[in-house]
């Protein structure tokens, strides 16, 4: 059964129903809608997306729908099945997500490795950069508040998987990454000073050169990541069904 989820009207009502702000491109708008419905849980996870039923509480068209659609599937958060249209992608078991992290030790502290050795100074300043913003949370219990939280963590893996200069490891970090949003709605804000703390010590890490100390110091980014992640979901008893 499709849910028919409410939306917070980002603009004024017409008739009831929810209006987006025309803020940049109808297509920025209607993905930023359809995300906030999925990251505040409003269609759950695993749940199938109806392109008519979401372009009606949007007041759009179903072209930008299929739009967002087609980009959330690039970037994890739902799945196309032939004949079967789109289903919001299914949370992780704390297996799966065991599994996740084993996949990310093999990705980013190489990653890291790479970026101190071939990053160019320009992409060495966007990397400090990030670590250096601010790492806070206005209300975690809902996406906006924590959307900006969101960004930032991804932008920094995002910067030294670029600036890894391997585009098949950027690529494959990408579609990776997705899975962890959906997580901080269950577990909001969790570790936000120590991950600051450890994004400092990559950075570091990567200005210097040392791909040594780059490797390790996000391999042990990865591990206290994991251990928070974890005791978070088993306190909220989420992730535990299997999918």
């Amino acid at each position: 059964m499709t849910t028919e989820a409410h939306v917070e009207p980002t603009g004024p009502a017409i008739d009831g129903r929810a209006v987006i702000n025309r803020r940049s491109s109808l297509s920025d708008d209607v993905f930023d809608a359809v995300m906030a419905l999925i990251m505040n849980g409003e269609i759950p996870p695993g749940e199938r997306v109806s392109i008519d039923a979401l372009a009606r509480q949007l007041d759009v068209s179903p072209t930008p729908v299929r739009e967002a659609l087609a980009r959330l599937e690039s970037d994890g958060l739902v799945v196309k099945r032939a004949l079967q249209g789109y289903r919001t992608t299914p949370l992780l078991t704390i297996s799966e997500v065991h599994e996740l992290f084993e996949m990310r030790h093999v990705l980013e502290p190489s990653a890291a490795r790479l970026a101190a050795e071939r990053a160019d100074n320009d992409e060495v300043a966007t990397i400090q950069a990030e670590a250096d913003a601010p790492l806070s949370l206005v209300d975690g219990s809902h996406y906006d508040g924590y959307k900006a939280l969101c960004q930032q963590d991804d932008r920094f893996h995002r910067c030294i998987a670029h600036a890894s200069h391997n585009p098949m490891l950027a690529e494959a970090f990408g579609r990776m990454h997705a899975h962890l949003h959906l997580f901080r709605l269950y577990v909001p804000g969790a570790g936000t000073g120590p991950t600051r703390v450890e994004h400092h010590r990559i950075a570091e890490a990567i200005a210097a050169r040392d791909g040594d100390r780059a490797a390790a110091a996000m391999a042990s980014h990865l591990d206290s990541s994991q251990r928070r992640l974890v005791d978070g979901l088993r306190a909220a008893g989420v992730a535990r069904k299997a999918r």
